[in-house]
C-alpha cells in the first residue's frame, strides 16, 4: 500500500506545471515550419512566454539573455500535433487516470486535443488545462452527444443547441439516431447561434444532406461507404469522384480514424493487439474490456471477415481520393478505446495514412497546419513562425523521410513548457508502475 501511495504521489506531482524559464532557444536546428513543403537548416527558434517570437538563420538570431538553450544540432523541429477526435475521461473518473490520459497525449507530441464527447462539469478541466495548471494538451471540447437517446423531438434538438452554446462548449457532437427533422433543427439552430457541429452522419440524414447542412467535420469517413453501397466490391469510379467533389465543394473536413475503425471492423488478431507495448499505460480493466469487445465482435453471427476487409479497403481508397483532391484532412484516432492508447495510437494512425499513399508532408500537415486553419478563430498555432503558440516536437531523426521517425523524440513543448524526453520517460515509468499494481 505504501508503494502504491508513493506512485500516486509521483503521478500527481508530475501533473503540476513544471517550473521552467520563460524563454527558450532551439539552436542550430533543422525546422519544418509546415507553412509549405520546405526545410530550413541551421535555424534558431526563440520562445518567450508561450509564443514563438523569432526564427531565422542561427548566425542572425540573437538568443535573449537568460534563455534556456536547447541544442538542436542533428535534430528536427516540427509543430506539435493534434488529436482531432480524442476523448477525455468524465469528471467522475479517477483523478489520476484523467491526468494520465492527458499526459499520454502530450508524451507523444499531441499538443492539441479536440474532445469529441463532453460530460457535465468537464469544462472546468478544459479551463485548468488552458491555464497550465496540469500537463495537458490545449483542449477544445464538444458537448454531450446529440443522438437518438438524448434528443427525442425537434424542440429538444433546438433547446440542446442553445444550452450547449450558453454553457461554453466549443462544438456539438453528432452520433447516430437523430431523425432528419431533429438533425435539421440542430443544424439550423447551430448556424443561428454560431456553434459548429461534427462527428457521425445519422442514417436518416445521409452524406449528401450532412454536406448540404455544412457539418464541419465528418469523422471516421462516416457515410461514404454507405452512400456508395460499397460493402462487397470496389467503389465505382464515378461514385468516388462524386463524393470527393461534393465534399470539397462543401468545405467539410475529414477526420479518418483509420486504425481504430479497422479494429472495429474486426481486422487483426487478439494476440497482435495484446502485444502492443503501450497497453502497460492503461488500467487493467480497460484492457480487459477491449478484449471482451473483440470476442463479442468475432462471435457475432453477423460478422463477415470478407465484408469487413472490403469496407476497410474502400475506406482507404476514399481517404486517398479525398486527400489527393485537396479536401482538408485532420489527424485523429478516437482514443482511448479498443486498443487505441492515447498518444500512442497516433503512430499507428500515421502508419495507415502512409499506407494509403499520403506523403509525410501531407500526414504532418493534417495534424498541424490544417488544424491551425480549423481553429483560426480560437488561437494562432499549427506552424512554426513568429506569433504562433509554442507547440513543438523535437526529433532525433527526420520525419519527412520516414513518418515513423516522429517516435524518436528528444522532447515536446506544449504552450511554451518544455518537456525533455528524459522527464517524459520518467513519468511514463510511473504510470506503468501504477497500473502494474492493479
Amino acid at each position: 500500500m505504501k508503494k502504491y501511495c508513493l506512485l500516486v504521489a509521483l503521478l500527481m506531482l508530475g501533473s503540476a506545471p513544471l517550473v521552467q524559464a520563460q524563454s527558450y532557444a532551439f539552436t542550430n536546428v533543422t525546422v519544418f515550419p509546415m507553412d509549405s513543403e520546405r526545410m530550413l537548416s541551421d535555424q534558431t527558434v526563440i520562445v518567450e512566454d508561450g509564443q514563438i517570437t523569432a526564427m531565422g538563420a542561427a548566425h542572425l538570431v540573437q538568443v535573449p539573455g537568460g534563455a534556456t538553450r536547447i541544442d538542436g544540432r542533428g535534430k528536427y523541429l516540427v509543430p506539435g500535433l493534434s488529436e482531432m477526435h480524442g476523448h477525455i475521461p468524465p469528471p467522475g473518473a479517477d483523478a489520476a487516470f484523467i491526468e494520465n490520459v492527458l499526459f499520454l497525449y502530450v508524451a507523444n507530441g499531441i499538443t492539441t486535443v479536440r474532445g469529441m464527447l463532453g460530460f457535465d462539469n468537464q469544462l472546468v478541466l478544459r479551463d485548468r488545462a488552458q491555464k497550465g495548471e496540469l500537463i495537458a494538451p490545449h483542449l477544445y471540447l464538444a458537448g454531450p452527444s446529440f443522438n437518438g437517446n438524448t434528443v427525442n423531438s425537434v424542440e429538444e434538438a433546438e433547446a440542446k443547441v442553445r444550452q450547449q452554446k450558453q454553457e461554453g462548449w466549443d462544438l456539438l457532437k453528432i452520433h447516430p439516431g437523430l431523425t432528419r427533422a431533429e438533425y435539421d433543427a440542430m443544424a439550423n439552430t447551430a448556424h443561428e447561434v454560431g456553434i459548429t457541429f461534427g462527428g457521425h452522419i445519422p442514417a436518416d440524414v445521409g452524406l449528401v444532406h450532412a454536406l448540404e447542412k455544412r457539418q464541419i467535420t465528418i469523422d471516421h469517413i462516416d457515410g461514404y461507404i454507405e452512400y456508395a453501397e460499397a460493402y462487397e466490391g470496389p467503389i465505382p469510379a464515378d461514385k468516388l469522384q462524386e463524393m470527393v467533389e461534393m465534399t470539397k465543394a462543401a468545405g467539410t473536413w475529414i477526420v479518418p480514424t483509420m486504425a481504430l475503425w479497422e479494429t472495429i471492423l474486426g481486422l487483426g488478431e487478439l494476440d497482435m493487439f495484446m502485444a502492443y507495448d503501450e497497453l502497460k499505460y492503461m488500467p487493467k480493466q480497460s484492457v480487459d474490456g477491449w478484449q471482451q469487445q473483440f470476442h463479442a465482435r468475432r462471435n457475432n453471427p453477423q460478422f463477415n471477415m470478407a465484408i469487413s476487409e472490403t469496407i476497410a479497403e474502400n475506406r482507404r481508397v476514399v481517404l486517398k481520393a479525398l486527400s489527393d483532391a485537396g479536401v482538408g484532412i485532420l489527424m485523429g484516432t478516437d482514443a482511448p478505446q479498443q486498443f487505441s492508447v492515447p498518444g500512442f495510437s497516433l503512430h499507428r494512425e500515421l502508419e495507415l495514412m502512409a499506407d494509403v499513399g499520403m506523403t509525410p508532408y501531407e500526414i504532418l500537415k493534417s495534424g498541424s497546419a490544417n488544424v491551425g486553419v480549423y481553429f483560426k478563430d480560437w488561437d494562432t498555432f499549427g506552424i512554426i513562425a513568429p506569433g504562433q503558440r509554442a507547440d513543438l516536437i523535437l526529433t532525433n531523426a527526420n520525419p519527412m523521410t520516414d513518418i515513423a521517425n516522429l517516435q524518436q523524440q528528444a522532447g515536446v513543448m506544449v504552450g511554451g513548457t518544455w518537456l525533455p524526453q528524459a522527464e517524459i520517460n520518467e513519468r511514463l515509468e510511473a504510470i506503468e508502475k501504477m497500473y502494474a499494481q492493479n
